[in-house]
């Protein structure tokens, strides 16, 4: 008898399905952590912001992977952070917690053996600890000052033993204590870059618009220039345009290759000066801008290039789409 593919757990259908109610088990779990965040969620994150110390997490297994994650986020966050593992800490890491610290214990189940022993020598040494366990009767709940029930939900591993939805549960939480303290902080964009200074990331939050201007490289003709001259300019500035400068070297328009493209097309071009062939009022950006700023710029305007002025509007340079997208300030995707 041939064999239905479509009931194979290889097959497109299985994969498909499998995948579908993973994602559906674990986003169902963190909805129902979110109807059922209370006052004890709102007491954590106090206790947190009036402490002296830091936030350490700690945990076994998958939960100290999850606690891991969170640590860095809370770091990146403005709120101090430190991962000690449950068991190191019982073996000689408990030193490194401090006075004035806060300690988050992860554990689903609330009984994993190191977790146990090492909450009453926490509250020994004076550390509020606060259990983040889906037992609301288990040991860790019963030892902790402050409960958070998180991880209660089946997993989605079909034999209900594989870390999943209480990893993701737990995770979740943890974002969600990160942004509370990074809002009742004031941490701003500003404070973020400051943590972020490498990368693309850390680019699209302290890149200004001058950093990514060639000196070298001012394209610019002026009002009664010739064809000539303004193929030449574009040519030679290799950013598919121009600027016109009028009196004073004011910046009166802007010629790009779609500008010559129209004035080709309505006739005899070759007599035209750099006026009748700009467009006026072109978009220009002071200088001192974040360079990420200028993308909705790019996006909104449908545009390739902007004109890079100083802080009274005198012309500084040009900006090409391509400079922010060597950057990885805009992010290229195929389609």
């Amino acid at each position: 008898m041939p064999r239905n593919n479509s009931c194979s757990p290889n097959s497109k259908e299985s994969i498909l399905k499998r995948a579908i109610l993973t994602l559906s088990l674990e986003a169902d779990a963190i909805n129902r952590l979110a109807t059922n965040l209370d006052d004890n969620f709102v007491d954590v994150v106090n206790l947190i912001l009036n402490s002296s110390g830091r936030v350490i997490i700690t945990g076994v297994g998958k939960s100290a992977d999850v606690g891991r994650k969170i640590v860095a986020t809370l770091n990146s966050t403005g709120s101090p952070s430190l991962f000690v593992h449950a068991g190191d800490a019982v073996h000689g890491d408990l030193g490194v917690i401090q006075t004035g610290d806060v300690v988050l214990c992860l554990s689903k189940s609330g009984r994993s053996a190191e977790i146990i022993a090492l909450a009453p020598l926490l509250k020994q040494q004076g550390h509020p600890v606060v259990g983040v366990t889906g037992i609301e009767d288990s040991p860790l709940a019963k030892q902790s000052d402050y409960v958070l029930i998180a991880g209660i939900d089946p997993e989605a591993c079909p034999f209900d033993l594989a870390p999943t939805t209480s990893t993701a549960v737990q995770m979740a939480l943890g974002d969600a204590l990160a942004l509370c303290l990074m809002e009742a902080r004031g941490f701003g964009a500003e404070d973020f870059a400051k943590f972020h200074p490498g990368g693309a990331l850390g680019k699209r939050l302290t890149v200004k618009l001058n950093d990514l201007c060639d000196s070298e490289r001012k394209p610019s003709v002026g009002l009664d220039s010739p064809l000539h001259d303004v193929l030449m300019s574009m040519t030679e500035g290799r950013y598919g345009a121009t600027v016109v400068l009028g009196e004073d070297s004011l910046i009166s328009g802007i010629i790009t290759d779609g500008d010559l493209r129209r004035a080709f097309a309505k006739g005899n071009a070759t007599n035209l000066t750099a006026f009748e062939i700009m467009s006026s009022n072109p978009m220009s950006i002071e200088g001192n801008e974040l360079a990420s700023g200028a993308v909705v710029v790019f996006q909104e305007k449908g545009i390739s290039q902007i004109i890079i002025t100083d802080e009274i509007g005198n012309y500084v340079g040009i900006v090409h789409i391509h400079d922010l997208v060597k950057e990885g300030i805009i992010q290229i995707t195929s389609k």
